[in-house]
């Protein structure tokens, strides 16, 4: 087991810090402590064959300003509050608009935009990174002095988890997911339409035409196209005649995950490669790369395309209309926020 550290610098002059864990088993996960971000997951294939299987940008300089939080650390709020607004202790606290009137991914500058500190650690049979983050109060709008950790844990058996925990000093929301865009193809060779989802879900939020939460539920024995609980390709049902799917120019939904040892999962029948991922978050946002400008480059040297990744979003639901679920997200001083999802990577 090793992790080593790289100290790189932006063509803006932001100096940054790039760490390296790997296990005897020869698997890499590559962190920029700009956003906690994850740029590598390195894997084999079932013919041995070890490639990166999250999208990476070629031009390092991207994840700077990093369009589509490309393995960022998203936060205070993951997702969408209804209206950039929300009331603590009668008090209205208002965030930016930066999508079609509502908040998305914490506002201009989230914490993907942000420097965190970090801190190496190595045993016997594990590495860990932890990556740490001081939120003031006011950033964004957001109320409290925000203490954040994303920490970062690789084990020998091709598991990598990634716990979230933060603390406040004044009553707060929060809502932390990374924003990985995963292809088990390897370096993005193929679409991820043929790879195949399962999803211990029975139900997932109803959104309305901006993919805002109206609070209620939808059963998934009367909505085929998003039941994934017998797994299928993800491209089976994506182009179907479905408003949901309309609104979201394809998935970009949050699922009530059912209670068991695994939350989801992604397999890709040519390589063989199979992550399984397991969470102690109530909800996934599955989001299937529904916007790419076909120009910014990755690292295989291609424009990003649509539907050339998928994103687990590990969360607690989004803030819908009239504030619904916002009592979820709430973080009291006398609190502690914590969150845990482990990927675990092999191959069928």
């Amino acid at each position: 087991m090793k992790i080593v550290s790289k100290d790189i610098t932006f063509a803006s002059g932001e100096k940054v810090t790039k760490y390296e864990l790997s296990n005897t088993a020869g698997m890499t996960v590559e962190v920029l402590n700009w956003g906690a971000t994850l740029t590598k997951i390195v894997v084999p294939d079932k013919e041995g064959h070890f490639e990166n299987v999250i999208l990476e940008w070629e031009d390092i300089n991207t994840y700077e300003n990093n369009p589509g939080n490309f393995g960022a650390t998203v936060g205070r709020i993951a997702g969408r509050i209804a209206d950039a607004k929300v009331t603590l202790n009668h008090q209205v606290y208002h965030f930016v608009k930066n999508t079609y009137g509502n908040t998305l991914h914490g506002g201009l500058v989230g914490f993907d935009k942000k420097a965190w500190t970090g801190e190496m650690q190595q045993t016997e049979d594990s590495v860990i990174l932890t990556l740490s983050y001081l939120s003031p109060d006011g950033e964004e709008g957001f109320p409290g002095n925000l203490h954040v950790k994303a920490i970062y844990l690789l084990k020998e058996d091709n598991t990598l988890t990634l716990t979230y925990e933060a603390t406040t000093d004044k009553e707060t929301i929060v809502n932390l997911t990374n924003h990985a865009y995963f292809n088990l193809s390897g370096e993005a060779k193929r679409s991820v339409l043929e790879q195949e989802v399962y999803i211990n879900s029975s139900q997932i939020c109803d959104l309305n035409e901006e993919l805002i939460p109206t609070g209620a539920f939808i059963d998934l024995d009367n909505e085929s196209a998003f039941d994934f609980r017998i797994p299928k390709a993800i491209g089976k049902d994506i182009e179907r005649e479905n408003p949901h799917l309309k609104n979201g120019y394809g998935y970009d939904h949050c699922w009530l995950l059912n209670k068991g040892e695994k939350a989801a999962e992604l397999y890709d029948p040519v390589s063989g490669r199979v992550m399984e991922i397991s969470t102690t978050a109530p909800g996934v946002v599955v989001y299937t790369m529904n916007h790419a400008d076909g120009v910014t480059k990755l690292s295989n040297g291609k424009g990003q395309q649509r539907r050339y990744g998928v994103c687990f979003e590990t969360q607690r639901k989004p803030i819908g209309k009239n504030e619904v679920f916002k009592e979820e997200v709430i973080l009291k001083p006398s609190e502690v926020y914590r969150q845990e999802t482990t990927f675990k990577f092999g191959n069928r």
